[in-house]
């Protein structure tokens, strides 16, 4: 689990156990950047994400405050507990069914904005010199495209996919199966999926995306 997902899951255990009753303020963004070492900017994305949930209240000039927790709020809480023990082999299952549907819906609704978004993922991801950089632009390539169909709920469901994938066992079986020949291949798969996504063909994007997952469950699982 990244430092990120680390703090989220404090914060939700310590409103969900009553630690933080209804009205309590959390720590100070600067707060909780320096206890879990991780930079303000992610702090901050971090809280708008459970803000956007109805876990906690944010008031300008006051602070940011625990919220008394929503049906919905504790159903997202259950289900996201329960993504985190998905097997990776589950994972990819879903992932085959819903991410070629996923870049239809780019197809339909993608801006130039946000194809140049994917294209810099694709430069960044190139460009990284580690597995934990490279890691981190993939996601990030993946995660452009599900917000790419200005679809709320798409982005929710794919963010659980996200909660997945950083649990331990994903993470230790990538950097496993990930050679710097497999590297390079991800790399052009990734290329073709955002020239067919700007081009705005849906059957060869969703092929693309669907090839390229094969190939990445192929080599996690054998």
């Amino acid at each position: 689990m990244d430092k990120a997902s680390a703090m989220r899951a404090v914060i939700i255990e310590n409103l969900k156990s009553g630690t933080w009753p209804v009205g309590h303020r959390l720590p100070t963004e600067r707060a909780l950047s320096e206890q879990f070492s991780i930079s303000r900017s992610t702090v901050r994305r971090t809280l708008s994400e459970l803000k956007e949930e109805g876990l906690i209240s944010q008031r300008v000039g006051s602070g940011t405050y625990a919220n008394a927790p929503s049906g919905l709020a504790q159903a997202e809480t259950l289900l996201r507990t329960e993504v985190l023990a998905t097997s990776p082999a589950e994972l990819m299952a879903a992932r085959l069914v819903l991410e070629p549907a996923i870049a239809a819906l780019v197809v339909q609704h993608g801006t130039p904005s946000d194809f140049a978004a994917m294209q810099h993922a694709c430069d960044e991801a190139e460009a990284a010199t580690s597995f934990e950089a490279f890691e981190v632009w993939d996601a990030q390539l993946h995660e452009l495209m599900a917000k790419a169909t200005h679809n709320v709920f798409i982005e929710k469901v794919f963010l659980l996919m996200t909660a997945a994938r950083s649990q331990a066992t994903w993470g230790a079986l990538k950097r496993k199966s990930l050679t710097p020949e497999r590297r390079a291949a991800y790399q052009i798969e990734h290329r073709e999926i955002v020239e067919a996504l700007r081009d705005r063909d849906s059957v060869r994007a969703m092929d693309a995306v669907r090839r390229h997952l094969l190939h990445v469950r192929d080599n996690l699982l054998g």
